[in-house]
């Protein structure tokens, strides 16, 4: 287990915001222990907060050319087939991860292959769980090649909470299953859009780990 290199800034920050904080509390509020000690108490609860946030566990994984992981910690909350319009135009099937602000914010390569596409798109805060929030909010695609020829469509997604999505992914890059493409910071959802008739492996609401959890079969 280790710090994520996206936090290092906020936490940095977020320390020395909640010491001066404390500080001036200390200085004008002498009389008021109870204040002083709900002051004190509530900046370490919040900063614990920020550490558990950008925590990085060590998760290994062994590539497997006909498996697709889940490329995120969450809850499975669609599981469909729905136009995608930005890179297939055309019917995919859908599956989203819903990221809460206690999950791990760690983003990984479902599959192994090549980047064939990256774009960013500026957009909206609407909560991540909206059915729009795919099209209107900001967001980031990446679209890998496997070595067999498969596009597999990936979609970061800021929700109403959520400052900024981090892309890793380059343009005809090979990359590895498993390693990481990105971090969304405070809440946020990750799409995936599969071929139709993609063999699913897990149930709505389910609950699945980047790098742990088998979310289909190419």
């Amino acid at each position: 287990m280790s710090i994520h290199k996206e936090g290092y800034k906020i936490l940095v920050i977020g320390f020395l915001i909640l010491l001066l904080l404390n500080v001036i509390i200390c200085i004008f509020v002498n009389d008021l222990m109870l204040i002083k000690w709900i002051m004190g108490i509530g900046s370490l609860i919040l900063y614990m907060f920020l550490l558990f946030f950008f925590r990085l566990p060590t998760r290994h994984l062994e590539p497997d050319p006909g498996l697709i992981y889940a490329p995120a910690d969450g809850k499975v909350v669609v599981i469909e087939e729905a136009e995608e319009k930005e890179y297939f135009k055309d019917m995919r099937l859908q599956v989203s991860i819903f990221m809460s602000p206690f999950n791990m914010h760690s983003n990984r390569y479902p599959v192994s292959g090549r980047i064939k596409y990256v774009e960013y798109h500026p957009g909206h805060k609407m909560v991540a769980w909206h059915p729009k929030s795919s099209e209107l909010n900001e967001r980031s695609t990446i679209v890998i090649e496997t070595i067999r020829g498969t596009e597999i469509l990936i979609r970061q997604i800021a929700g109403a909470i959520a400052r900024r999505i981090v892309t890793y992914a380059k343009e005809n890059q090979d990359v590895r299953q498993g390693d990481e493409l990105g971090f969304i910071k405070f809440g946020s959802r990750v799409d995936i859009f599969l071929p139709v008739g993609t063999e699913i492996e897990i149930p709505i609401l389910q609950q699945v780990k980047a790098n742990k959890s088998i979310i289909a079969k190419i």
